[in-house]
């Protein structure tokens, strides 16, 4: 059994770049860079690495999200991978990229970059106006403490 599944999260390198095939189904390509956080060996300080990662969204989905995704935009992604290989110019090329199933936006309605459309779309489904109510919180039994919790 094989598992292909990507999860990352970061932030839009691009504006995203929406395209049909010739049957007309909409693709959306964009860039994501995800941070790798490392310890530099001479200083010993954490540094962090970006990773550029090409990702493809396909179908009326991507056509939907593609007026709402920006440059800076932080993204949850998951998807799979998939490597392509082609020619050019008597070259072989080829990438490893995500195609995208599930997208999640991060970036808050109204910050720069953020979705200032009016609107919230999150994998074509919409956001209420409104945010919910709060949960109600439970009340807390001041005769349970810390030392009495076995773990």
């Amino acid at each position: 059994m094989s598992i292909n599944r990507v999860v990352i999260s970061g932030n839009l390198t691009r504006d995203p770049d929406l395209r049909q095939t010739s049957s007309g189904m909409a693709v959306l390509g964009f860039g994501v860079a995800v941070n790798d956080r490392r310890k530099n060996p001479q200083t010993g300080e954490w540094e962090d690495y970006p990773n550029f990662v090409d990702c493809t969204m396909f179908g009326s989905r991507a056509q939907s999200i593609s007026g709402f995704l920006h440059k800076g935009n932080k993204v949850a992604i998951e998807g799979k991978l998939r490597w392509s290989q082609w020619e050019r110019d008597g070259q072989k090329r080829s990438k490893l990229e995500v195609i995208v199933d599930e997208i999640e936006f991060m970036t808050p309605r109204g910050d720069n970059g953020g979705y200032n459309n009016g609107g919230y779309s999150n994998g074509g489904y919409s956001q209420p106006a409104a945010a919910p109510a709060p949960a109600p919180q439970p009340a807390v039994d001041a005769s349970v403490y810390d030392e009495d919790i076995p773990f």
